[in-house]
């Protein structure tokens, strides 16, 4: 087990977390809303371990990955925590056998062929793996995710692969130079899972949306889980 984190940097780590705490309370109060109906999801990929092990101390629990490989030693580092892991980045197919069973929740499911192979690995596992499904909205080809109608015929298949548990949609939206100018995207995709609800008669409770510059817009428009990395963790070490 790596060394804890010096006094300074658990001060630091601390407070940041504490004041985006209260940034997101506050955002879900200006709308109406609830605190708890918002989970902040800290993003750690490219963080020690010692780091989040800090973060936990204070009540932090839930922690988001993009790389599959690093969020495997990091999560086996810190086994002894009851963290709920977050699988967030691009999941290519070949690397799905190791996601599925190890995350609480993967939120970047974009293709049948993904979904096809997450289905049969936690099959294997006899585990319910739930997802949310990655929705490109803006059509940018260097970004994953399904288009609106795509997504739509997505879900209607990932519903019929009874190892998967749907729970949402997860968008990333265009870069915009001003945090409102997101909120147009953010209210497309909760209307789209208002009507994937209506449309598959079911439930689907999570809209994950919202980063650090922009997380306040998503809560306005319903985000359920905001993944927020350099306002808590500092700026990441490539």
């Amino acid at each position: 087990m790596a060394p804890p984190v010096s006094a300074e940097r658990s001060l630091e780590l601390r407070r940041n977390l504490e004041a985006v705490l209260a940034e997101v309370n506050e955002a879900a109060a200006a709308c109406g809303r609830k605190s708890g109906e918002v989970t902040l999801v800290a993003v750690s990929k490219f963080h020690p371990a010692q780091d989040v092990r800090a973060l936990a101390g204070f009540g932090q629990m839930d922690f988001g990955e993009s790389y599959v490989q690093e969020a495997l030693v990091k999560r086996e580092e810190l086994q002894d925590l009851d963290l709920r892991w977050h699988f967030i980045g691009r999941l290519q197919t070949n690397k799905a056998r190791h996601v599925a069973g190890s995350f609480s929740l993967v939120h970047s499911v974009d293709s049948l062929k993904l979904a096809q192979t997450l289905h049969k690995r936690a099959q294997a596992l006899q585990t319910l793996q739930e997802v949310l499904l990655q929705v490109n909205l803006a059509g940018e080809g260097q970004k994953a995710g399904a288009a609106a109608d795509e997504a739509r015929r997505l879900a209607q298949e990932v519903r019929g692969l009874d190892s998967l548990a749907l729970r949402g949609l997860m968008l990333l939206p265009p870069m915009v130079d001003e945090p409102e100018q997101a909120r147009p995207w953010f209210a497309a995709l909760r209307e789209l899972r208002d009507s994937l609800e209506r449309e598959l008669g079911v439930r689907l409770p999570h809209l994950s949306m919202g980063m650090t510059g922009d997380f306040r817009q998503a809560i306005a428009e319903g985000a359920t889980i905001v993944r927020i990395g350099t306002r808590i963790f500092g700026e990441r070490a490539y």
